[in-house]
């Protein structure tokens, strides 16, 4: 309960933990963050890490005069892109020998199943869309590279969503923190920002479970 706790107050709060790590370490924060970016999208193993908040709460430290707001967009592109492409090369190298095994602590089948759905629907489309869905952000590229995706088309793909999340996110952190409305609530922000973001996810599991009981 202490961790799940703790996890809660890391999301929710993540404004005040990156404000104490401005504080502890400075100039690192940059690398901070970029690494904490990288994992979330190129480790299958950290699907759990913030991302939308992350970006988010990023954007509003810069707007109090902590961090360069066009350095930091530049760095989070950067991991997003490199985390991916990481990502859909290990894939393409160990993923026939994961799907060999039902389950894992790891590689839940229904990670694999929800990111699945996406694909279905958008295809290759899925690796820009799935940067706006937590847990989906995290598996579509290494699915892209066990479904053997073409690289140059990933690629192309991959930048694209970097950018738009990135972006999207940290500028919108950046330009809006500074309202009085925002400043106040700034907990309940980042909690809608993690439900707006899980919805998409939840509905197609929803549809998904839906067609199979009318197929049954």
């Amino acid at each position: 309960m202490d961790t799940l706790t703790h996890f809660v107050d890391l999301f929710l709060h993540i404004d005040k933990h990156l404000a104490v790590v401005m504080q502890s370490y400075g100039a690192w924060t940059y690398a901070i963050l970029f690494l904490i970016v990288f994992c979330e999208t190129g480790l299958v193993v950290t699907p759990f890490l913030p991302g939308d908040s992350l970006l988010f709460a990023a954007g509003a430290l810069a707007a109090a005069g902590s961090l360069n707001v066009h350095l930091l967009a530049v760095l989070l592109i950067a991991a997003a892109v490199l985390g991916d492409a990481a990502n859909y090369h290990v894939g393409r190298f160990i993923g026939p020998k994961v799907f060999q095994k039902k389950d894992s602590r790891i590689f839940k089948q229904q990670y694999i199943e929800k990111t699945q759905h996406f694909y279905d629907k958008y295809g290759t489309k899925t690796i820009v869309l799935a940067r706006f869905v937590p847990i989906v952000r995290t598996f579509a590229p290494f699915l892209a590279g066990v479904g053997a995706m073409g690289y140059m088309k990933f690629a192309a793909y991959n930048i694209v969503g970097a950018v738009l999340w990135v972006a999207l996110f940290l500028y919108c952190g950046y330009m809006f923190s500074e309202i009085e409305l925002v400043k106040k609530n700034f907990s309940l922000v980042i909690l809608a920002i993690i439900v707006v973001s899980l919805l998409p996810g939840v509905i197609e599991i929803i549809r998904a479970r839906n067609t199979k009981s009318s197929a049954a």
